[in-house]
C-alpha cells in the first residue's frame, strides 16, 4: 500500500459507502470460509511502572472485527468535539469552519529531535493502515469504525524519547474563530490528554488519519486524531496540534474539570460504573436506517482488547487507577 497522503479527493472519485461495505463484507466472508467504582485524586501519586514490555504483545492481533459497522452518516453526525458544541449534531455542522490544511504539529519535551513539523512529513515513508476498532464513550454508547492511519509508536520513534519520557501529552488546536464551542468555558482550553509511554507505543494505538476509506472529516478530527480502542473515548484527543514528551503525568482536560469522574487511564472497565451511571453495557449504533441504537450489550474489559493490553497493567488497582 502507498504511504499515506492527504490528498485533494474530488466527490466522484470517493468509493460509496454502499460498495465500501459490501468489498468489507466480502473479505470477512473469504476469511471465515473453510478455504474503576470512580475515586478522586488519581493524579495525587503515579501508578507503579508497567511490569509487561510491549513488545511482548502481539503486533497482529486485535486490528480488526467482524462486528456490523456503524453507518458512515451515524459516526460522522453523533459525536463529541466540544471545540464545536456540546450537542451530539453540533460538530458536523459547525466544524465546517476547521481549516486542516496546512497542518502542523509540534513535538517537544523528553526527546532527542524536537521541532515543528508539516503533517505531510510527519506521514512521510508510513504506509496507510486500516484497524476496524469498537469505540466505546464514557457516555455508554459505542460504535465499530475502519479507521485509516499509521501506528503512533512508529511516529514518536522518529523523535528518539529518552530515558525520562514515562508519559505522552497531546494537545487539541483551540482557535475560537474556526471553533465557536471555545468561547464558552466548557472546559479548560486547549483540550489536552495523556498517554503512558507503553500505551503510546503499543501496536493497536493508532494516529488516524481517515475512516471509511476517506479522508478524516472535520467534526471527527480532521485532520490528525488519536485512537486508542481498549480505552474510553474521549481519550482519542482529535485535531492534533501538539506532542510533548513528559517524565511526570501530564494533567488532563476532562481529568482537571472532574477527577472523580475522568481518570487519567479510562481503561473501559464493566466493574467500575460512572458516578453518575453504569458502564456494565452499552447502547452500539449500528447500521439501522430506522433506529440510531442497537439492543444493549454487555460492556467488555478493556473493550475487548484484554489479551492485547491487560498486561501493561498487571499488579495495578484498577479501581484507583480508573
Amino acid at each position: 500500500m502507498p504511504t499515506f497522503r492527504l490528498p485533494d479527493i474530488a466527490s466522484a472519485g470517493i468509493t460509496d459507502e454502499n460498495v465500501y461495505r459490501e468489498r468489507r463484507r466480502l473479505l470477512a466472508a473469504f476469511a471465515a470460509s473453510p478455504l474503576l467504582a470512580a475515586l478522586p485524586g488519581c493524579a495525587e501519586a503515579e501508578p507503579p511502572p508497567p511490569k509487561t514490555a510491549v513488545s511482548a504483545v502481539d503486533a497482529n492481533a486485535g486490528f480488526s472485527t467482524r462486528e456490523e459497522q456503524t453507518r458512515f452518516e451515524d459516526a460522522t453526525t453523533y459525536n463529541n468535539f466540544y471545540e464545536f458544541g456540546t450537542g451530539k449534531g453540533d460538530p458536523s455542522s459547525a466544524a465546517k469552519t476547521l481549516r486542516t490544511s496546512p497542518w502542523t504539529v509540534a513535538v517537544d519535551g523528553e526527546c532527542a529531535k524536537p521541532g515543528r513539523i508539516a503533517l505531510e512529513d510527519l506521514l512521510r515513508g508510513q504506509a496507510s493502515q486500516e484497524r476496524i476498532y469498537r469505540l466505546r464513550c464514557v457516555e455508554g454508547w459505542s460504535m465499530v469504525i475502519p479507521w485509516m492511519g499509521v501506528p503512533l509508536g512508529e511516529t514518536l520513534k522518529r523523535f528518539e524519547p529518552t530515558s525520562k519520557a514515562k508519559y505522552v501529552a497531546f494537545t487539541t488546536l483551540a482557535d475560537p474563530q474556526q471553533m465557536p464551542g471555545i468561547r464558552y468555558r466548557s472546559i479548560d482550553w486547549p483540550y489536552r490528554e495523556g498517554l503512558r509511554i507503553d500505551e503510546a507505543m503499543h501496536p493497536l494505538t493508532l494516529l488516524a488519519t481517515g475512516m471509511y476509506g476517506k479522508p478524516l472529516p472535520q467534526q471527527n478530527g480532521a485532520p490528525l486524531r488519536l485512537v486508542v480502542p481498549w480505552k474510553y473515548g474521549f481519550k482519542s484527543i482529535k485535531s492534533i496540534v501538539a506532542i510533548r514528551f513528559t517524565e511526570k503525568m501530564p494533567e488532563t482536560a476532562w481529568h482537571q474539570l472532574q477527577p472523580s469522574e475522568y481518570g487519567f487511564f479510562s481503561n473501559v472497565n464493566p466493574a467500575v460504573d460512572h458516578p453518575r451511571w453504569s458502564q456494565k453495557t452499552e447502547r452500539r449504533i449500528a447500521g439501522s436506517k430506522s433506529k440510531l441504537f442497537a439492543e444493549r450489550i454487555p460492556t467488555q474489559p478493556f473493550n475487548g482488547y484484554g489479551d492485547q493490553v491487560a498486561s501493561m497493567y498487571a499488579g495495578m488497582d484498577l479501581r484507583k487507577w480508573y
